[in-house]
């Protein structure tokens, strides 16, 4: 089984790599080849930082957003993303102005706002609430990091923090979470072990 781990220069990249292979997987490559990304058995879409930097990362490597949409929306390879990769799930971010996502789920990623009583950003342990049966999402408490946060269809587990806030999202073979996986110590390793056996 070849699990490809795409590196478009977005941060958190080897903390993911590790986070993996404490998991298991086996065939583990981390790749900016669209053609090694067109024959994975599964797809890795890391990230951290801001959405329109992280956008045009991955669209700066040519083919790499049509091998993406050919290999999981077509041909159906397991998608995790992960924070800001699972936030480029959407249609835009309005992160210093409007940017386009891969447009895989009807939504907007939107700034989280702060209060008396609320810190941006979301920093620190939370727990995540399943909002629908998935066979990737567990109940449990993850290791959160974002100013912003997703906005729209197929969520699959919220958090709170100032109000419900988006920490899954997924549909068919394809699911983004907001927290941190490689952070959320056995939590985290678990979700990612459940990823490598998943069979959409």
């Amino acid at each position: 089984m070849s699990v490809a781990l795409i590196d478009y220069g977005a941060g958190n990249l080897h903390s993911v790599h590790n986070a993996l292979k404490a998991a298991g997987a086996e065939g583990l490559v981390i790749t900016a080849d669209p053609d090694a990304v067109a024959q994975a058995d599964r797809i890795v879409l890391p990230g951290v930082g801001a959405f329109a930097a992280c956008a045009a990362g991955l669209r700066a490597i040519p083919g790499m957003v049509e091998a993406l949409d050919r290999r999981v929306r077509h041909d159906g390879a397991p998608f995790l993303g992960v924070c800001v990769g699972m936030q480029l799930m959407a249609d835009t971010g309005e992160e210093h102005g409007v940017h386009q996502g891969l447009g895989w789920i009807p939504g907007v990623v939107r700034p989280l706002l702060p209060s008396s009583d609320v810190r941006v950003p979301h920093m620190g342990w939370n727990d995540v609430i399943p909002a629908a049966d998935h066979p990737l999402i567990e109940a449990g408490e993850a290791y959160f990091l974002h100013s912003f946060a997703f906005d729209g269809d197929s969520v699959l587990a919220t958090t709170e923090h100032g109000g419900t806030v988006t920490a899954a999202i997924g549909r068919d073979n394809f699911v983004g979470v907001q927290f941190h996986p490689e952070k959320s110590q056995r939590y985290g390793i678990a979700l990612l072990e459940r990823f490598l056996t998943w069979a959409p």
